[in-house]
């Protein structure tokens, strides 16, 4: 369980503050806005209404008490990296901060952020990949190259086992998981596949939309 800061309860804050607090950990929402954190109260372990930009009002905060700060107003290219400048200047141990462009991203790590994210970008590109093809359920890009995909069983993999197929050997590929009604992690090399199931695969993005046609 982490002690975590999170600055901002726009749409962002808000959902990344409830799901924070759905894994269990320690949340205080920042905002400037008394109707936001009034929303977002009972979702989070604690609230403070506040001008984040303020140093005086951050230093109230004890920054060097939370395992990771969240800076969620990138909608304001200067708010945010105020805010960001001033945890790191006060000692906040890992700070994440939202942006909207390549330009922000750039001066946001400049200025102290460890990690920035872009939540619409990773959305859209989420949505692109998923809606795109009939064959695909869901989709986690991992790195440097590599992604995670459900996708249905192929025809021609019908009824056959998974060490039949040679995915591995073969394909370059690995099946972490087969979907039928629940996922089954882990599957045994001598598990038959069906065309009407889904699995989990892990592999390079090139070889995986060749396999699947994606």
């Amino acid at each position: 369980m982490k002690n975590i800061l999170l600055i901002g309860m726009g749409r962002f804050g808000c959902y990344t503050a409830k799901r924070l607090n759905a894994l269990g950990h320690d949340v205080m929402a920042v905002d400037r806005n008394e109707e936001r954190i009034n929303k977002i109260m009972d979702e989070v372990t604690s609230a403070r209404i506040g001008d984040a930009t303020k140093r005086d009002f951050l230093m109230t905060l004890g920054i060097k008490d939370f395992d990771l700060c969240i800076v969620a107003v990138g909608d304001c290219f200067l708010e945010a990296l105020e805010i960001t400048s001033l945890l790191d200047e006060l000692g906040a141990e890992r700070i994440i901060a939202r942006a909207t462009s390549a330009t922000m991203e750039k001066f946001l790590l400049r200025n102290g952020a460890d990690t920035v994210v872009f939540p619409e970008r990773q959305m859209a590109n989420w949505t692109a990949i998923r809606f795109s093809s009939d064959h695909i359920e869901n989709y986690i890009e991992v790195s440097d190259g590599y992604s995670i995909y459900e996708v249905k069983v192929p025809e021609q993999w019908d009824k056959k086992r998974i060490d039949e197929i040679d995915v591995r050997r073969k394909y370059g590929i690995s099946i972490l998981g087969i979907r039928n009604g629940k996922m089954n992690m882990n599957p045994a090399y001598n598990v038959t596949l069906y065309k009407d199931e889904t699995m989990l695969v892990l592999g390079k993005n090139e070889e995986l939309q060749r396999i699947f046609h994606l």
